[in-house]
C-alpha cells in the first residue's frame, strides 16, 4: 500500500478519533446528562447491552432497503431500456419519473399509509427514492453509445438487440453502478423516513421505530446509538457498491483503472 493510499485511510480515521475524544470529554468535564447528551462510551455500552433489541431492528431496516433497491433496479433498467428502444416511450413517460422525484417522500409516505399496509407502505416509499437514480443513469448510460459504433453496427445488419447486448448495455454500466451507489443510500433514506411516519402511528419495528420510542423514553443514548447503526449501515451499503462497482470496471474502463505514475 502506497504512502497516498495509506494517508487517505489513516487521516479520517484520527480526525474521527479526535472528535470523539473530544465528544466524551466535554460531557465528562462539563457533568452534561445522558438525557441531554451521553457520552460516546455510554453509547457504546447501550448498543452492546440493547444489541439484540438493535440488531433486531437493524435487519428489518436492510431487509426493506434491500428488497425496495432490488424493484428499483428492476424497474429502472427495464424502464430505461424501454426508453432507448423508443423517444416517444420516454418523452411520454419520463416526466412522471420526475414527478414522483421531485416529490418530498415524507409528503408521500402519509398518504401510502392511508391505502396500503405500513410494510407494503414503507417498501414503495424507500422503491419510489432509490427508483429514479438507477432510471435516469442508466437511461442516459444507454443513449451515450458511441455514435460512431452504433452507425458501424447499422451498417453490419445488426439488429437492436444484439446493439443492446453488445454495445448499449456495456456502455451504460458505468452509469448504471454510479446510480446503484446513490440509490442504495437514498433507499436506505426512504426506508427511515417511512418507518418514522409509521413509527407515529404505532406501527413498524425497525431503527427508526426505535428512535422515535427513545426519544418518547428519553432514552437519548439508545436513541444515538440507532442513529449510529444507520450511519454504519449507510456507509457498508456504499462501500459494497463502491467494491462492486470497481469489480466490474477496473480492467477495462477509465473511471475505474488505476492510473500509471
Amino acid at each position: 500500500m502506497d504512502a497516498t493510499r495509506l494517508a487517505a485511510i489513516l487521516l479520517p480515521v484520527a480526525i474521527l478519533l479526535l472528535a470523539v475524544a473530544g465528544w466524551e470529554a466535554a460531557v465528562q468535564l462539563n457533568e452534561i446528562p445522558p438525557y441531554i447528551l451521553p457520552a460516546p462510551s455510554q453509547i457504546a455500552a447501550t448498543l452492546v447491552k440493547d444489541w439484540p433489541v438493535l440488531f433486531g431492528s437493524l435487519l428489518v431496516t436492510l431487509r426493506i432497503t434491500f428488497l425496495a433497491l432490488f424493484a428499483a433496479v428492476v424497474g429502472g433498467v427495464l424502464l430505461a431500456i424501454l426508453f432507448a428502444q423508443s423517444r416517444w416511450i420516454e418523452l411520454s413517460f419520463f416526466p412522471f419519473a420526475v414527478i414522483l422525484q421531485v416529490t418530498p417522500i415524507v409528503a408521500i409516505a402519509p398518504l401510502l399509509l392511508i391505502y396500503l399496509e405500513p410494510g407494503t407502505a414503507v417498501l414503495v416509499c424507500a422503491f419510489l427514492v432509490a427508483f429514479f437514480p438507477i432510471l435516469s443513469n442508466t437511461a442516459l448510460g444507454l443513449a451515450s453509445a458511441d455514435h460512431n459504433l452504433r452507425d458501424l453496427f447499422d451498417l453490419y445488419g445488426a439488429s437492436r438487440f444484439k446493439q443492446l447486448i453488445y454495445l448499449r448495455l456495456p456502455a451504460a454500466l458505468p452509469y448504471f453502478l454510479g446510480g446503484l451507489r446513490i440509490g442504495g443510500g437514498l433507499a436506505l433514506i426512504g426506508a427511515i423516513v417511512a418507518e418514522i411516519a409509521a413509527g407515529t402511528a404505532g406501527q413498524g419495528s425497525g431503527l427508526a421505530f426505535r428512535i422515535i420510542e427513545s426519544g418518547y423514553r428519553l432514552n437519548i443514548p439508545r436513541m444515538f446509538a440507532a442513529l449510529f447503526l444507520i450511519s454504519v449501515a449507510g456507509i457498508l451499503i456504499f462501500l459494497l457498491f463502491t467494491a462492486l462497482s470497481h469489480l466490474l470496471l477496473h480492467r477495462w474502463h477509465e473511471s475505474a483503472r488505476k492510473r500509471e505514475a
